[in-house]
This record gives structure tokens, C-alpha cells and sequence, in this order.
């Protein structure tokens, strides 16, 4: 009696403590990254991102289906993230679909996601002896109240390989959801004025770049035209922008404008400046051979001393460069080639600043040199030439002669008398209190309470208009970064964004897009190497254990039982 009393008192505690368990597992919940590269931990700009739903945030993930390993991996990091998101805001709702399953007229479908821009990734899936090529749909669709994005999972990269090109996939998938909430969740509340009236770059030209700032920004056009008219009135509509992008101006600024834009800057706004101090033609350079490179005075030498940056009239000349391509042979026989050209330096920064960090190469074309000047202002080098570096003066005569000087450069190596140049200076960011540019000076015009020691501030000089320059397929714009020349993608566009983002005190997302994340791959030379090694190991050792288990217990078992 005693003894079932005893069991029926265990049975009580251990159903008590079952329940307590229980409660306590979904009262109490936390998930630990136990990842070295802590790739499963949000940074916390995408945890405040998301803070702000209120209301159901629905994400229809596309990776679903039929599809190799590396795809699954993707699709098990997305699920991982998502998870990681959700379990941060209740409000995140996923889940996974295949857009061709049970769709009788796939065709139909493929053009109405194409519409929306989801393009597919084709691959080759091998099953039963035979590789057939499928459509993968790496994207996700974000809905939010009555706003939607699209995502893209893969973030494809011309000359990765596919372990690659998952890697820098899953490293890129914090970035692209936090993004995708940021541009449905939070309202856009910063404005950026695209400067115009002064020779800057033609709408084209920058259409790609502003198009993808839009989804973050309001963007609007300013001209300084009503300067010379009505110059205070000017100064305060410019006020009204946080943000002044100045891409390529050709034409010089008068005093009335600099005055203007300085206390814009005297009264805490940001600019990006992209400047070109000396001018050339590149079209002329490709039907004649031949063009000259000629000082263009804009009339800021003045504006940019001040600040403590000169823009130097030279033209940087670096081994470490992208190329140009020719057409050679004659008519049908012509075929086009690559030539390595110094005129157009690539820049990839080792600095670890959050506007540079973890980026590609960024693209110059006839970048000028850039100096810095001591004057209180805090000065941070983002980009510059390699070691191996010339300057060119101008006015110079540039001929595509020059090219049989590069190829000896190239092939024999370089002259470091000639190269002697260092690291130089491309892209600086200014950042304190600045002075204004008309202190103890003759103003242009009166301003009622004008400021001399100016608000903190930010600028980021630029010694090339190219940078934001993209190109044209017909008369579509292509991708910023995009050669079609050379299908290379570079990193100009990613750097431009960071660097609005960062003018703008938006550093969370540089930080998001800057996350590095190691993923593991098996080492496909030796995998082929040790692979007979490791068959044979995998299929022994299970059985010679079992076996020595088997024999001891049975001796064990004889000993105590004989």
C-alpha cells in the first residue's frame, strides 16, 4: 500500500513538473546564435526596422520547389532570418511557395512575374542519371498595409562561381529584408536636392542611382538660376533640403550661388559634391583617336579650400585599372578587345569606414587628384589610387597611342620613376564645423543673421563626375556600376548609397549592407583527393565499433554470469 501511495506521489511530481516545463518553454523563449560569425543575431538597425509595424507584415517567399543544393542552402538561411525576424515582432507572417505549382499556363505566369520585375535564376537539376534546366524564383514579396516591395534573394555577381554567389547571397539577406521593411514601414522623411543650372549631368545619366535613392528619399530638382534675382528667397527653399547632390557641373558658379550653397552648409545642411576640374571629351577620343584634356574652372577653388580639400587640375594615371575596349580587324572580320587604359582607375579600400567597407571596386574615369588641408575639419580618405600612380598635367593631348605604353607597362612592368606618384587621393569625407567661405570677405549679397562658424555638417568631395554616371543600352538606362563594355559590375553604385546614407545619419543600413558572413565550403580539389579515404572511413568505422561493442558486452555479460 505504502509503495503505490509512494508511486502515485512520483507520478504527481513528475506530471507537475512536465507542466511547469511546458509553461515555462512557451512563457519564456530564446534563441541562441551559437554561429562564430553570429550570422543568425540582427544588428540592431533591423530590430528598431521592424519595431515600427503595427499591423501584419506579410512575406511570400518564391524559393520553393525543385532546385540543386545550393539553392536549398539559400532557402534554409531565408528561413532562418525570417524566423529571426519573427520572433522579434509577432506582426511578420511567412511562408514559402513554388509560383509554378499547379499553374497550368507556366508561360503566362513567367511574363506576369516578369512585369513585376522577378526575373528567374536557371538552373541545372541532375535526378535519376539526367540533368534537366529549371526556373528558380529567388525572390520574396513583402507586403505592408497597402505598400509592397519586391526582394531579391540572389545577388548575382559576374565571374562567381555558384558557392560564391550563394555566399555573398546569404551575407546580403539581412541587408535586402531590412531594406525591403525600410521602404515599406518607415515614411519617408528626408528630402535630397539634385543641384541643376550648372552644365550637371543630363537626367539619363543619373537616372539609375536617384531612381533607387527615391525609394528612400524625396527627391526633387533645384536650380540656383534665381540666384542672381532673388538670392535670399533661394537660400530658403535650399534650407528645406537636408541633402544637396552637385553630379558633374560644367559650368562655373557664380559668387551669388557659392554664397548660398556656404551657408546652406553654414546652417548644418549636407551635400555630395562629384567635380571634375579638368574636362575632356570621350567621343571625340573614340572617333579620332585622339582628344585633349583642358582645365575647367568652376569657380570653387576658393568654396573647396575653405572646407580644407583642393581639387588639383591633374589626371590620375594608375596601373591598377579598368580596361577599354576597341573594335580591331576590319568590318566583318572586326571583333572587339580589352586594352588595359590607365585613365581609369579602380579604387577598392581597405578603410573601414562604413561607407567603403565590404564594397567592390569602384570605377573612376580621368579622376582628378585630390589634396587635404589642415583646418580644424576631421578628414577621412574613403578612396584613392593604388601605390603604382602617375599625375598627368593638363592641358595634355590623350591618344589611344598610349595604349602600346600600357601593354609594356603591363608586360614588363611599370617605370616606378614614372609611377611615382603613391596613393592618391580620390574621394574625402569632410565632416565638423565649418567656416564660411565669405568670412572677413565682400559679400555678394546682404543675409539678415548670416553665419560665419557654421553648424556641424558633413561633405564628401568626390574628384570625378563618372562616379555616378551610368550607361546607356539604347535609350534605357543600365545598372550604375555596370560596364556593358565589359560585363564587370562595380561597386560604384553600393559606395554612392552609402555614402547618402551616411550624409544623412542613416548608418544603420551601411552597417546592415556591410555585415560579413563565413559560410564553409568543402574543398572541391580536396574532396576529390581523400574522397576514397573518407568513403572507406565512413562506411568501416560504424561497423568495426559496432563490432568491438558486441564483443565486449558479451565478454562483460559471460564474466559475470559464468
Amino acid at each position: 500500500m505504502q509503495k503505490n501511495q509512494y508511486n502515485l506521489k512520483s507520478l504527481a511530481i513528475l506530471i507537475v513538473v512536465l507542466i511547469a516545463i511546458n509553461w515555462m518553454s512557451n512563457s519564456i523563449y530564446k534563441r541562441f546564435d551559437l554561429t562564430q560569425d553570429k550570422r543568425y543575431t540582427l544588428s540592431e538597425a533591423s530590430l528598431k526596422m521592424v519595431d515600427y509595424a503595427d499591423s501584419p507584415i506579410v512575406i511570400e517567399v518564391l524559393l520553393e520547389g525543385n532546385f540543386p543544393a545550393e539553392f536549398k542552402r539559400l532557402q534554409t538561411e531565408t528561413l532562418q532570418i525570417l524566423e529571426e525576424f519573427a520572433s522579434h515582432n509577432k506582426n511578420i507572417k511567412y511562408n514559402f511557395v513554388d509560383p509554378m505549382d499547379g499553374e497550368e499556363n507556366t508561360s503566362e505566369t513567367q511574363k506576369q512575374l516578369a512585369q513585376l520585375g522577378i526575373t528567374p535564376a536557371q538552373v541545372s537539376v541532375q535526378e535519376g542519371g539526367k540533368i534537366t534546366q529549371e526556373l528558380v524564383y529567388p525572390w520574396a514579396i513583402i507586403s505592408y498595409q497597402e505598400r509592397a516591395t519586391k526582394v531579391s534573394l540572389l545577388k548575382n555577381q559576374l565571374g562567381a562561381t555558384g558557392e560564391e554567389r550563394i555566399t555573398n547571397s546569404v551575407q546580403n539577406l539581412e541587408y535586402a529584408f531590412a531594406d525591403a521593411f525600410n521602404k515599406v514601414i518607415l515614411p519617408k522623411t528626408k528630402k535630397v536636392a539634385v543641384l541643376k543650372g550648372n552644365g550637371q549631368l543630363d537626367d539619363r545619366y543619373i537616372a539609375d542611382f536617384f531612381t533607387t535613392l527615391r525609394d528612400y528619399y524625396r527627391i526633387a530638382a533645384f536650380t540656383l538660376d534665381s540666384a542672381a534675382t532673388n538670392p535670399l528667397r533661394t537660400l530658403e527653399q535650399i534650407k528645406e533640403y537636408h541633402l544637396i547632390v552637385s553630379a558633374k557641373p560644367t559650368q562655373a558658379f557664380t559668387e551669388a550661388e557659392k554664397y548660398i550653397l556656404d551657408q546652406y552648409t553654414m546652417n548644418g545642411g549636407k551635400s555630395l559634391w562629384l567635380v571634375d576640374e579638368v574636362l575632356m571629351e570621350m567621343d571625340s577620343l573614340f572617333e579620332t583617336g585622339s582628344t585633349f584634356a583642358f582645365r575647367n574652372d568652376l569657380n570653387l577653388t576658393d568654396f573647396f579650400f575653405k572646407y580644407g580639400v583642393r581639387i588639383n587640375t591633374v589626371l590620375v594615371n594608375d596601373m591598377y585599372s579598368a580596361p577599354i575596349v576597341l573594335a580591331t580587324g576590319t568590318e566583318s572580320q572586326s571583333q572587339y578587345e580589352r586594352f588595359p587604359w590607365f585613365y581609369a582607375p579602380l579604387s577598392s579600400s581597405t578603410n573601414n569606414h562604413p561607407i567603403v567597407n565590404n564594397i567592390e571596386a569602384v570605377k573612376f574615369d580621368y579622376a582628378n587628384a585630390l589634396d587635404t588641408l589642415d583646418n580644424g575639419i576631421k578628414k577621412t580618405i574613403l578612396l584613392s589610387s593604388s601605390p603604382i600612380t602617375r599625375l598627368v598635367g593638363t592641358p595634355v593631348e590623350i591618344t589611344l597611342d598610349e595604349i602600346e605604353n600600357n601593354l609594356k607597362a603591363v608586360n614588363e612592368g611599370p617605370n616606378m620613376d614614372l609611377f611615382s606618384a603613391g596613393e592618391v587621393p580620390l574621394a574625402v569625407l569632410l565632416e565638423g564645423n565649418f567656416t564660411s567661405v565669405y568670412k572677413n570677405r565682400v559679400k555678394p549679397f546682404t543675409i539678415p543673421n548670416s553665419i560665419e562658424e557654421g553648424k556641424e555638417s558633413k561633405m564628401v568631395v568626390i574628384s570625378d563626375g563618372d562616379v555616378i554616371k551610368n550607361q546607356m543600352q539604347g535609350n534605357r538606362p543600365i545598372e550604375l556600376g555596370f560596364d556593358k563594355w565589359t560585363n564587370t559590375r562595380y561597386g560604384n553604385k553600393d559606395f554612392l548609397l552609402n555614402t547618402v546614407n551616411y550624409l544623412l545619419d542613416d548608418t544603420g543600413l551601411i552597417n546592415i549592407r556591410t555585415k560579413e558572413i563565413s559560410i564553409a565550403f568543402l574543398d572541391p580539389q580536396k574532396v576529390i583527393q581523400e574522397r576514397t579515404k573518407w568513403q572507406v572511413l565512413n562506411l568501416l568505422l560504424p561497423i568495426v565499433l559496432l563490432a568491438i561493442f558486441g564483443f565486449l558486452f558479451s565478454f562483460l555479460r559471460k564474466r559475470k554470469y559464468t
